[in-house]
């Protein structure tokens, strides 16, 4: 094989003839690449004092590749043959306990005696030679101690060049072996591990290359176009270009050094950094505010809760309390009017034994046959016992005099906890405040929007509007486009006019026509207040709730969706409760409103615009 026959040794894309004849580089990177292929670079450089073979290459780059390749092939040469002695040639591995037979070949002391023992008769697996009787076999000291040498400095190798680790880059020439690149050469466009990278250390020719840590990336510092490195830096198009970029595309172009544009770079670099490290440290100080304001707050709820929960604690073992005084105050109620209640018992009991006793005496009386005797007796019975005042029992048979009273103060109890309950409300609805807007898309024909989709008016005469699949056609409604879950909402509307309703509802209420299931609250898919000037009332599948309340424009809607609570207040210069829903949310909500006349309109304030 020539070096006209270099077209098998071509792993590299750069290895073409105009290269190969221009740069000593390029001849290098030709042995080193062969390097995958020794047999046909040992012959090659058996080749190499042939003048014929090396016509078209100057002597000095031929003296630099052939040193290098030398160098790199001894190393690699040298660990093969040396590998290559002490490998068993039945397992095809380094030997294991070695022994030496007859013949002098080494084998693994398992692997010759289980091939003997299969075969039944003991040959040589290399040579062929028998042997009779079965020699002995002794584990080859000396052949072991450089087997375990030759293992351990194989494995030094490998760590002193270092094992490739996921985010490393692999040595372009360490073919298969996985070692770890320490250098990337801007020149070449390749990565080296130690011993590859020495000659760029070594030779003079090579010094002056560029050389980085290792990268993945160097086709992106390669001129697309040229397939050149990437050289010079254009300042007229601020781009990286090759040498035969700025004679072509970019002649006439200010061009400069990478490392001149660099330093310009650099310090422009250095201002960018100032401002965002002061940047970072204003953001910084803004956020250890926040993090002592999060945790003042934190703090503070719970220094709230734990009082609140004393409180609360306070007042269960208060109801514990006067409930067991009640208990006792209701028996010994019971004990006294069951003591009165025993005695007149106790009397009567007397009194019928008496009676009894006279009964008996007159029947055997008027049995006698004796007429004197029955005069003469007759006359002490004329007056019966117990014939005085009947006993009367002044006791009371129940004790509703005390539940009365129980239910008076357990009333009184529940209001109290009714405006603990409003109060929480009014303090979360300051923070959790929602911002809705109405969807032009669901809105009737008759209704007009404005105030950015915040305030729906009923009209006379109607709009023509697009037909979409979400419009109400029939129902003057309209619904919002946020869908609320998973969370607590606030939000305040203000309603004019002579009916209006508010409400929430799933998005798969109906939309066409007038029927039930279009109509909010008239149906299982949502739920409303309906408020005029005269009454409230609130409405879910067609059960209909009268509710008394002074009238108010402004109604506050709270949504606590993961409770399933839906709270509807009067909103002046204190918040009453109107009505509270309880049930089980099942998808998200969509606020709505229905206005039943031209007149009405219905304003949803912003946190900002809210009265309170």
């Amino acid at each position: 094989m020539d070096f006209c026959e270099r077209e098998h040794l071509r792993p590299y894309k750069w290895m073409d003839d105009s290269k190969i004849r221009s740069s000593v580089l390029d001849v290098t990177m030709l042995h080193a690449g062969a390097l995958s292929f020794l047999p046909h670079v040992t012959l090659l450089l058996s080749q190499t004092k042939k003048q014929e073979s090396f016509t078209f290459i100057s002597p000095k780059a031929v003296f630099i590749s052939e040193s290098l390749c030398k160098s790199l092939l001894f190393e690699r040469v040298m660990e093969s043959k040396l590998q290559d002695e002490f490998i068993c040639s039945v397992c095809l591995e380094l030997l294991k306990d070695p022994v030496s037979i007859p013949c002098g070949h080494n084998f693994c002391m398992q692997c010759i005696s289980e091939c003997w023992d299969q075969m039944g008769i003991c040959s040589c697996p290399h040579c062929r030679e028998t042997f009779n009787p079965r020699p002995a076999l002794r584990k080859n000291t000396l052949l072991a101690e450089v087997v375990g040498k030759i293992k351990k400095c194989s494995v030094d190798y490998k760590i002193s060049q270092g094992v490739l680790g996921l985010d490393d880059v692999e040595c372009n020439f360490c073919i298969g072996k996985n070692i770890r690149a320490v250098k990337s050469c801007l020149t070449c466009l390749a990565s080296f591990c130690e011993l590859h990278v020495q000659p760029h250390y070594e030779f003079a020719t090579w010094k002056n290359h560029r050389l980085t840590d290792p990268s993945r990336h160097l086709q992106e510092k390669v001129c697309q176009q040229h397939q050149k490195a990437l050289e010079l830096f254009c300042r007229t198009d601020e781009t990286c270009i090759c040498c035969l970029c700025a004679v072509t595309g970019h002649r006439g172009h200010e061009t400069v050094e990478p490392e001149t544009q660099r330093a310009r770079k650099q310090t422009q670099l250095r201002g960018m950094l100032i401002r965002i490290q002061k940047e970072i440290q204003e953001r910084q100080k803004n956020l250890n505010k926040i993090k002592h304001k999060a945790a003042a707050i934190k703090l503070s709820a719970d220094k709230v809760v734990q009082k609140s929960e004393r409180t609360f604690t306070d007042m269960i073992e208060c109801i514990k309390a006067t409930r067991k005084r009640v208990t006792e105050q209701i028996r010994e109620h019971e004990k006294n009017e069951l003591s009165k209640v025993d005695g007149a018992m106790a009397e009567l009991e007397k009194e019928i034994e008496e009676l009894k006793k006279s009964e008996a005496d007159l029947t055997e009386l008027s049995r006698t046959d004796d007429h004197i005797y029955f005069l003469q007796t007759f006359s002490s019975f004329c007056v019966p016992p117990g014939a005085g005042d009947p006993v009367s029992v002044t006791a009371t048979a129940t004790a509703d005099f005390f539940y009365e009273e129980l239910r008076k103060k357990v009333s009184h109890l529940k209001e109290c906890v009714e405006k603990v309950s409003i109060w929480a409300t009014e303090s979360l609805s300051q923070t959790d405040f929602c911002h809705l807007t109405l969807d032009p898309n669901t809105a009737n024909r008759d209704l007009f929007l404005s105030n950015d989709n915040r305030k729906v008016t009923g009209m006379r005469n109607p709009q023509i509007p697009p037909d979409h699949p979400d419009r109400f056609d029939r129902l003057t409604q309209v619904l919002c486009k946020e869908a609320l879950s998973g969370a607590r909402f606030y939000w305040e509307v203000e309603w004019k006019g002579r009916e209006a309703e508010i409400g929430v509802a799933y998005k798969g209420i109906g939309r066409k026509g007038r029927g039930a299931e279009c109509l909010l609250g008239y149906n299982d898919n949502s739920w409303s207040l309906c408020c005029s000037d005269s009454y409230y009332c609130v409405q879910h599948n067609k059960i209909v709730t009268r509710i008394t309340a002074p009238y108010c424009c402004i109604i506050g809607v709270y949504l606590d969706w993961p409770s399933g609570s839906l709270s509807f207040y009067s909103v002046s210069e204190k918040m009453t409760l109107l009505h509270r829903f309880h049930t089980t949310f099942s998808e998200p909500l969509y606020p709505g409103f229905r206005l039943n006349y031209a007149d009405c309109s219905v304003t949803i304030y912003t946190h900002t615009s809210s009265p309170q």
